[in-house]
């Protein structure tokens, strides 16, 4: 378990690909609990399981209600790099769709009329580079859809890199999706707190 950072009242930590991030055997609050030797650990935002990345726990419930507080007033900043196949039209935008989930196949669908249960989705991106036809992308959510990311691009052709569930290419690698950034006031004492780490430098990442 590799800590970016800890204190009485929140851990940041690295979330590898394939840990569920929530409370349960062998999830994010088991693994942290272990090495920590602490039993007070809370999930207060989630990834995809198959993403890796920046994820911060909190250490009480009183954390974890104002950590939930500024993530509903989107006062939580949340970014992620993403390598993709192909290369979006435009070096930065905005993606605005609405998604529907489909709990019967697990998957989020973007479709094209309101209808019930479909969400509105909003990211920004920024093309970082372009290499062999794969495309390094910078993400800032403003919406936090179940698999946003992921639906968003490969609706628009741009399939992320190692996604099984979202792309009909075979990449021999886990999904290109990394949490980046996370910006949050500290839930005790207000202070502005920011973590950034850089994917490892392993296939896709290592190209581009």
């Amino acid at each position: 378990m590799q800590i970016i950072y800890e204190d009485a009242d929140i851990v940041v930590c690295v979330k590898p690909a394939r840990v569920l991030s929530t409370d349960e055997p062998g999830g994010m609050p088991d693994l942290v609990r272990q090495e920590l030797g602490t039993q007070d650990i809370r999930t207060v935002h989630r990834l995809d399981r198959v993403v890796s990345g920046l994820m911060v726990l909190a250490r009480s419930a009183a954390a974890a209600s104002e950590l939930s507080r500024q993530i509903r007033e989107g006062k939580f900043q949340k970014e992620y790099l993403a390598v993709v196949h192909g290369v979006p039209q435009v070096s930065q935008g905005t993606y605005a769709d609405l998604l529907l989930r489909n709990k019967a196949e697990r998957k989020t669908y973007v479709v094209q009329e309101p209808e019930k249960g479909a969400q509105e989705a909003i990211l920004d991106y920024r093309v970082l580079g372009v290499r062999e036809g794969m495309s390094r992308v910078q993400i800032t959510l403003r919406t936090g859809r179940t698999h946003q990311i992921r639906a968003q691009f490969s609706s628009r052709n741009l399939p992320l890199v190692g996604d099984r569930k979202y792309s009909l290419l075979e990449d021999d690698c886990e999904i290109a999706l990394w949490s980046h950034y996370l910006g949050f006031m500290h839930p005790k004492t207000g202070k502005p707190m920011e973590f950034r780490l850089e994917p490892p430098p392993v296939y896709p990442w290592n190209l581009v």
